[in-house]
């Protein structure tokens, strides 16, 4: 799940596992279009398609667990205003470029106001890794829709997805999480594979703790923790405007 949070931002080649080596080296990328891993020699462009084979559903990443009714409550601030989140994994699917993906419904308040209303589309590979299809953003102001900035969806405009959170993710490695040119182009660097993150929903252990960043936003970073079986936990803004938020509770099916 991606998080309450201000309008996000995306990138044009499919460099998704790009920290200290050439993207077209990577096995991952063959992957995608079903091709054989071994020779993997390029970049697919936004032109090939995806394998639909290789998104087989279900959810079995245990740091981005995706349970159809799950909800995840949130609280913090933003810039000194008090903020509370819900994110709800629902029943709902949509398919892109082939793949049938999940729909998260992601609202946002800022002192009891509702600013920001997602509906974002997320899909597990067969290999644990869960990709980021794009995102329905709707900006208010007091029940008024005042903008849909930070909407994208792969396969349009030339957009084309990207890993919200690998399988096995790896330290001081760079994941391009959002790829749509000058709307989208968040990454993550994995700075620690086992934090302890205390929340009002409790004390965690051996959690993944990233820092986000993105070219069109270059005086912003943000660290976010993601907890094994739990999925994200808190999110900080460490360079920019202030803002932070944690998980109170989870309700399940």
């Amino acid at each position: 799940m991606h998080s309450p949070r201000s309008p996000r931002t995306l990138a044009l080649a499919l460099c998704l596992l790009v920290a200290c080596q050439s993207p077209t080296s990577d096995p991952a990328l063959s992957f995608l279009t079903g091709a054989d891993s071994a020779a993997a020699d390029r970049t697919p462009s936004a032109a090939e398609p995806i394998n639909p084979g290789n998104f087989p559903g279900g959810s079995r990443n245990r740091l981005f667990p995706l349970i159809p009714g799950t909800s995840f409550y949130y609280t913090g601030e933003d810039d000194g205003v008090p903020t509370t989140g819900l994110m709800t994994v629902t029943n709902s699917t949509k398919v892109i470029i082939g793949v049938t993906t999940i729909v998260v419904h992601d609202q946002v308040w800022n002192d009891g106001d509702l600013v920001e209303d997602t509906f974002d589309w997320y899909a597990e590979d067969r290999r644990g890794n869960v990709w980021y299809f794009g995102e329905d953003v709707t900006q208010l102001d007091h029940g008024q829709i005042i903008g849909h900035l930070g909407s994208w969806e792969a396969g349009v405009a030339g957009a084309i997805p990207g890993i919200i959170m690998p399988a096995a993710p790896q330290k001081g490695k760079t994941y391009q999480q959002e790829l749509a040119v000058g709307v989208a182009e968040d990454q993550m660097k994995v700075v620690s594979l086992d934090a302890t993150v205390r929340v009002p929903f409790g004390t965690l252990t051996g959690c993944l703790r990233t820092e986000e960043f993105t070219p069109l936003a270059p005086g912003v970073l943000d660290n976010k923790f993601h907890c094994p079986g739990v999925g994200l936990v808190r999110g900080v803004t460490v360079i920019g405007s202030p803002e932070i938020y944690s998980l109170t509770r989870i309700t399940q099916p």
